[in-house]
């Protein structure tokens, strides 16, 4: 199952240049890496991601974080995946750069 994590620019930069990351100041604060599904990640750019320009979207296999994934209640009742260790750049399927029309981030194809 494909699980998605949306990055800033300067957060992208970093999980590139550095390997892995802690993930995006309210990750760090909230003690792990914040990841929506796809049916999650359109109500999760809307509600904390609203008109933001240069946004990243990164794919990762769920199953490939092993017991340091867990699927806990968050928004809406919803189980949400929330990995808790550092995020790795090499487990990036694949990243996809959004673009915003009409103030709405245009979304790839989810699947692959």
């Amino acid at each position: 199952m494909l699980i998605f994590k949306i990055l800033r620019p300067s957060e992208w930069d970093a999980l590139c240049a550095q390997k892995e990351t802690l993930g995006a100041p309210i990750d760090q604060a909230d003690g792990y890496i914040h990841f929506s599904t796809a049916a999650q990640v359109a109500e999760t750019l809307a509600k904390h991601f609203s008109a933001v320009e240069g946004l990243i979207l990164a794919a990762y296999d769920a199953g490939a974080f092993g017991d340091a994934l867990r699927w806990e209640v968050s928004r809406g009742g919803d189980l949400f995946p929330h990995l808790y260790g550092k995020l790795p750049f090499d487990g990036v399927l694949w990243h996809h750069d959004l673009t915003l029309e009409n103030g709405l981030h245009i979304l790839p194809d989810l699947n692959g």
